[in-house]
């Protein structure tokens, strides 16, 4: 998506828990794109990466929830506490974290699109992955009530990514995952969709083009 957003002239900043993808990214592009290795389970760290951003200026027109896990696939009662803990942890309190911390500054400025992305698994189910099915029903549903909360002229979407084949899709699909789409074929189409989103969508559960 960043190479996508860069080419459509977007000013571009984010964040990742490695360290070595934040360095190349950042030496990629450098100013004034922003990256920092920022871990959104941890709040303070979140508010220390926000605040840096907000002071400078850097306030969302388009701010993308993107860091997900998924468990080992196993039955629920298999499915070490830990485990579960994490996945929890990354996929609803990492939402929550970054858009509480960015979110005020958006509404100050009247404008802006959260972007959460679900899952087909948090609108339907499957076995042995119910930890990220639980997680993706939970985006869906703090999204939906975060959309009845915003003013006018904001927008908060559940957006389903769609299948893509990434390590999160081989743990689950092995092989067969390479049927699907690659990040780079699946940005394409998904980035100038996202750029299109507008307070016009605000509430809805949307699903990326295929």
């Amino acid at each position: 998506m960043v190479d996508r957003f860069v080419e459509a002239g977007c000013e571009v900043f984010g964040c990742a828990r490695s360290e070595e993808t934040v360095l190349e990214i950042a030496r990629e592009y450098g100013a004034p794109h922003d990256f920092a290795c920022v871990d959104v389970t941890d709040d303070r760290a979140v508010g220390r990466w926000t605040e840096r951003l907000i002071s400078s200026g850097k306030v969302p027109d388009l701010l993308i929830n993107n860091a997900g896990l998924i468990n080992s696939s196993r039955v629920l009662w298999k499915v070490p506490a830990d485990e579960f803990a994490e996945v929890v942890d990354v996929n609803v309190k990492g939402v929550f974290h970054v858009i509480r911390h960015f979110l005020p500054a958006m509404i100050e400025q009247g404008r802006g699109v959260v972007v959460n992305f679900s899952s087909g698994w948090g609108r339907s189910v499957s076995p042995e992955v119910a930890p990220y099915c639980a997680t993706k029903f939970a985006v869906e549903g703090l999204t939906l009530a975060l959309a009845e909360e915003l003013p006018q002229g904001l927008a908060a979407v559940a957006l389903n990514p769609g299948v893509i084949a990434t390590d999160m899709l081989r743990s689950c699909f092995g092989p067969s995952a390479e049927h699907y789409p690659s990040p780079e074929e699946w940005s394409q189409r998904a980035a100038p969709f996202l750029l299109s989103l507008g307070p016009q969508n605000n509430g809805e559960s949307l699903t990326a083009p295929a």
